[in-house]
C-alpha cells in the first residue's frame, strides 16, 4: 500500500495487495487486499474478473484521482 498515492495521501499504508494471473489470457483469477477501504480497489477487480478481461486492461485504464482503486496501475 505504500505504492497507492491515496493511501500516501491518507497517512495510512498499511496493508498489501496481490494478484493471482494467468500466465496464458493475462485474466485475474483472484486477489487479496488488505488496506484501507481495500473493498473499493476489490469492486474494481471484481469487475474486471465478470469482464474476463486482460490484468492489462486496468494497468491502462484511468481511474477517477484520488482513489485507492488507482492502485491497481501503481503496481503495474
Amino acid at each position: 500500500m505504500s505504492a497507492v498515492i491515496r493511501a500516501l495521501e491518507t497517512g495510512d499504508t498499511r496493508g498489501f495487495m496481490k494478484a493471482l494471473v494467468d500466465a496464458d489470457t493475462q485474466q485475474i483469477l483472484g486477489a487479496a487486499v488488505l488496506g484501507a477501504e481495500g473493498g473499493e480497489i476489490m469492486s474494481i477487480i471484481q469487475v474486471a474478473m465478470l469482464g474476463e478481461l486482460p490484468y492489462t486492461a486496468m494497468a491502462n485504464a484511468i481511474f477517477t484521482h484520488p482513489l485507492l482503486a488507482e492502485a491497481s496501475t501503481a503496481s503495474s
